[in-house]
């Protein structure tokens, strides 16, 4: 590639005029028509298709690629994963992690030696067992470990069985009182070790049935209804039951104690709240029938609204704890709609630590199955779920945002539900998420996985709100593009980021906003080129890369200089275009069951061949770069930029239809060295195979780049020998105005030649231009002019214009002129067409600008050699 192609001016330069004819609009001037008539313009850009992605039903947490560090999509939960205990105080608020289980106790049985005397060899006496080590309470080390090393050693050697030294004794505890009653001497055994907790334990569950009958109007947590029952009978009948245990009980996460519950607090919980969470619960757990599902999410939406009215979400509650404990037993239950509602109550009562890990987990695994999408359109759990998001902070909990974020991801695929979340403040939450995601990575300057893990989360739940328009405003307001390409630049390597980043951009810039505000960022050119630089064999990531770059320079002419002088970018462009064109020519070449197995592993299918979309995207940013009057030049005198042969447009009509528009683009720059000139023969026989097909559309573009083509003599005598002059004429009675528009293109240039002339007269060309100047000319007057050029270089030598176009084709041309040229009768709105103010305004620049000065020349012309007198020349 020649140096020269990545270094172009920052802005257009001027050209010196060149001969022109007397039509022709000078070089720096731009008319109205200019502006409006981007469709017909010899350099177009192209437009394309959004890439396909088809829709994956599976609802997978990460992708096919998923590394060793992610957290589990699967894994089982219930009730004991959950901490009844959720005001505990956290690893973050202790500084030293907090178990979230209970141990078992250690079932420890001594080997002791059997009883009587055991003789040694060669003696009767019974041997002494070895003296025990002193117990030392210091911390144990290395020395430690040596001397059980050596007593164990020298228990071997004795052949006798080891004893285990008694527990440790803590010596700095204070001594304990004996208990001086029951209740007393229970209270004490639940802090002591191990084995006596869990022994009652299973004692209060043993009669946590038989209270519950007898505690109709107050429930207790367990470990409490003994107190209260004794110490507190005098408050019972009030309603009003409260202790220091229950205080105790009662503590925030940071450990601070609560207020002690008022008389009003305590009276709503028994009367209101307390028989809602009876019936909470079912008789038994595992799988219900479905009245008794009814009753139980009718009892979780009554505990709600009781918690609610009674302003104890939240953390308020006083016995928050006696709630959660009964709400955690339904995560027991396999009835999804029950599932749900106690994670609705568990979210709204704020709970933190392992217990917000869990449902967060809880409410991803209901997700999953599409069949439950409806079950969160119902009450405001969805609220509930954004709401933590915009509450939790990064990297505080980024297990239980994982979780959380991949259930709104399975949900927002959903338009019904992402409909309902758009209403809903997520983008804001996810963008607060975004920004404290890359605050920290720039502090720490490393990539954590947990953050990386999170950003897929984050990519795909905007992938998919970024289809609805209502939510595109909040995307440039919130600053998430930003946010979006410093991703790009930190985490290329992390391979499905990449990919979600790229389909959301493909889908921003659809509009020109978001075109706008991302061509802002500094970074983006390079980041979206060394993710092709980096990923060129994952056509998924290529060719979204691609569509975002033809976006780009679609409509800005800034964009095109930026993206031509970022560094390597044409040898980047280049390389990807050679690797998918020898891959697609390859394909080619396959066998039948080469072609079926490929398409059965999914590369290419009859729907979508990804080689060929790439290309397309490919090629749409080469036309898009060539419309710059300075890099369309560089470009068309490389060879590999235009070495853009096509298969059978039955096939592939898309590719087709690029490759000839790029190859119009770049015929239009008739420079010296330029590789269309060199090769423009070969491009013409192309051509023409194109132009015998059945495709309009096809026929259109081939014929647009014969009227650049044509400019060279060469070209125009193999048109002549093929008889393409003659096809150009027949296409003259086509009603498509814009087969007659190329058509007429060809012709102007053929009918510069004085030799090729005659052949319009004869294949009666002449009343073909005169009709289609008649039929479209008041509501096309730029084709008007095209058909007056034609005339003009046609009638070059003329001495009579009855013996140049004939008797009534000269009456006819002049009426039809002198019509045309009158601006009350031409500007005359036509018959069945409904113009506004504006688009008068424009068919008037139009005529003013592309017919006029054009029309009014030939018709001097045609008047001034229209006598019936001959000159008589000399007699000899």
């Amino acid at each position: 590639m020649a140096s020269s192609m990545n270094r172009v001016p920052t802005k257009p330069t001027k050209r010196k005029p060149a001969e022109r004819a007397f039509y022709e609009k000078p070089a720096d001037k731009a008319t109205s028509s200019d502006i409006i008539n981007e469709a017909r313009s010899s350099l177009r850009t192209l437009r394309t298709n959004r890439p396909h992605t088809p829709k994956d039903d599976r609802r997978t947490f990460f992708g096919e690629r998923a590394g060793h560090e992610r957290p589990p999509s699967s894994f089982s939960l219930g009730a004991r994963h959950l901490d009844g205990n959720d005001s505990r105080p956290s690893s973050r608020d202790t500084g030293r992690p907090v178990s979230g289980k209970r141990l078992a106790p250690l079932e420890m049985t001594p080997n002791l030696p059997p009883p009587g005397p055991v003789s040694p060899p060669g003696g009767d006496a019974v041997p002494k067992l070895p003296k025990p080590p002193s117990i030392v309470t210091k911390r144990p080390g290395s020395g430690s470990r040596r001397q059980r090393a050596k007593l164990i050693n020298a228990v071997s050697q004795e052949g006798i069985t080891q004893v285990l030294p008694p527990p440790l004794v803590r010596q700095n505890s204070m001594p304990t009182k004996p208990p001086t009653s029951p209740e007393e001497s229970q209270s004490r055994r639940v802090h002591s070790g191990p084995k006596e907790r869990t022994r009652l334990e299973l004692q209060h569950n043993g009669e946590e049935s038989n209270q519950r009958s007898s505690s109709a109007g107050t429930l207790h947590p367990p470990g409490q209804r003994e107190r209260a029952s004794s110490g507190g009978s005098c408050r019972s009948e009030s309603g009003y039951v409260s202790d220091r245990a229950a205080s105790r009980g009662s503590r925030t996460g940071s450990g601070s104690k609560r207020e002690e519950e008022t008389a009003e607090e305590a009276l709503y919980w028994n009367t209101k709240v307390a028989p809602i969470l009876e019936r909470v619960l079912p008789p038994h757990l595992g799988s219900v029938d479905s009245p008794v599902v009814e009753a139980i999410c009718k009892a979780c939406d009554e505990l709600y609204d009781a918690l609610e009215e009674g302003n104890m979400l939240g953390r308020a509650a006083k016995r928050r704890n006696v709630a959660l404990k009964t709400i955690f037993k339904l995560s027991d239950l396999s009835e999804p709609r029950v599932l749900l509602r106690a994670a609705r109550l568990i979210l709204a009562l704020h709970v933190s630590g392992g217990n917000l890990t869990s449902v967060c987990k809880l409410v991803f695994k209901i997700s999953k199955e599409e069949k439950h999408d409806s079950l969160f359109l119902e009450n405001n759990i969805l609220d509930l779920v954004v709401s933590l998001l915009s509450r939790v902070e990064y990297p505080d909990l980024g297990e239980a945002l994982v979780y959380c974020l991949g259930a709104l991801k399975f949900l927002s695929g959903n338009t019904t539900v992402s409909q309902r979340l758009s209403q809903a403040p997520l983008i804001q939450a996810l963008a607060k998420l975004l920004a404290s995601i890359n605050e920290q990575q720039k502090k720490s300057g490393r990539l954590s996985k947990t953050g990386v893990n999170l950003l897929v989360q984050v990519t795909g739940i905007l992938r998919n709100l970024a289809d609805l328009p209502e939510t595109r405003g909040d995307f440039l307001t919130r600053g998430i593009i930003p946010e979006l390409c410093h991703i790009m630049d930190v985490y290329i390597a992390e391979g499905e980021l990449m990919l979600n980043v790229s389909r959301l951009f493909s889908k921003l810039t659809l509009s020109q906003d978001c075109c706008s505000a991302l061509v802002d960022e500094a970074t983006c050119f390079q980041c979206l080129l060394n993710l092709l630089d980096k990923y060129p064999e994952r056509s998924d990531i290529t060719v979204r890369v691609c569509f975002i770059l033809g976006n780009l320079t679609v409509r800005n002419d800034d964009c095109r200089y930026c993206l031509f002088n970022a560094p390597n970018a044409m040898d980047i462009l280049v390389s990807v275009f050679r690797g998918y064109f020898a891959k697609d020519l390859k394909g080619l070449r396959e066998t039948p069951q080469e072609s079926n197995s490929r398409s059965s592993s999914g590369e290419n299918s009859p729907s979508i061949n990804k080689t060929e979309d790439v290309l397309i995207k490919l090629i749409r940013i080469i036309a898009n770069l060539s419309i710059n009057q300075d890099i369309g030049p560089l470009i068309a005198a490389n060879e590999t930029c235009v070495d853009l042969d096509y298969k059978d447009i039955n096939i592939s009509e898309e590719l087709v239809l690029n490759a000839v528009i790029t190859i119009n683009n770049l015929s239009y720059y008739n420079i010296p060295g330029s590789a269309i000139t060199e090769r423009q023969m070969d491009i013409s026989r192309l051509l023409l195979k194109l132009l015998m097909t059945d495709n309009m559309a096809g026929m259109i573009e081939a014929s647009r780049v014969f009227g650049n083509l044509s400019r060279a003599i060469e070209v125009r005598d193999y048109i002549t020998n093929k008889k393409v002059d003659e096809m150009m004429m027949t296409l003259l009675d086509a009603g498509s105005r814009e087969i007659v528009y190329t058509s007429c293109g060809v012709l102007i240039n053929l009918t510069a030649d004085e030799h090729r002339r005659p052949l319009l007269k004869q294949e009666g060309g002449i009343q073909k231009l005169i009709e289609v100047m008649r039929d479209f000319g008041r509501s096309d007057w730029q084709l008007a002019g095209m058909v007056c050029m034609t005339l003009w270089n046609y009638s070059e030598k003329i001495e009579s214009s009855v013996e140049t176009f004939g008797e009534q084709e000269t009456a006819d041309l002049i009426d039809l002129l002198v019509d045309l040229l009158d601006e009350e009768t031409a500007l005359d709105t036509p018959e069945n067409a409904d113009w506004d103010e504006e688009t008068q305004d424009f068919m008037r620049s139009y005529w003013h600008s592309e017919f006029c000065p054009v029309a009014s020349q030939l018709l001097q012309r045609v008047e001034r050699c229209q006598s019936a007198l001959v000159p008589i020349g000399d007699e000899s």
